[in-house]
């Protein structure tokens, strides 16, 4: 495994919301299986942009536990890169530029605010071709 650290306030995110169920899991994780047991959380570079591709919940517990680094690596998968980078903007339209900046809220929030956010640009950019 190619892992390597990176300033966890560096790394750009590409959703917008975390859920509150998910990181309590989460952070029970990390405190029952000890940090080094996390994986390394996959991220990729646009331009100047290194980004989360996924692991949010996971960096932001690791945030808020106090780690300034995190362990990460390259994204190897060929993902949807377009998708991303909407992603992307929506998150510098709400001023989020690092993990600290997510706004933490209830799982059933997160599935309507985000996942049909998602679900329904899929759509709109691929008209409804899924």
């Amino acid at each position: 495994m190619n892992f390597f650290y990176l300033d966890i306030d560096k790394i750009m995110p590409s959703q917008l919301y975390i859920s509150k169920e998910k990181l309590k899991n989460v952070i029970k994780y990390i405190k029952n299986e000890g940090v080094e047991n996390i994986e390394p959380i996959p991220v990729k570079q646009i331009g100047d942009t290194i980004f989360y591709t996924d692991g949010h919940t996971r960096a932001f517990a690791l945030w808020k536990m106090g780690f300034k680094k995190i362990k990460v690596e390259w994204e190897t998968e060929e993902l949807d890169w377009k998708l991303y980078q909407i992603c992307i903007d929506w998150c510098r339209n709400e001023k989020i530029s690092n993990i600290s900046h997510l706004k933490v809220i209830s799982h059933n929030q997160y599935k309507k605010l985000w996942v049909k956010r998602c679900e329904n640009m899929h759509r709109q950019l691929y008209n409804n071709q899924t």
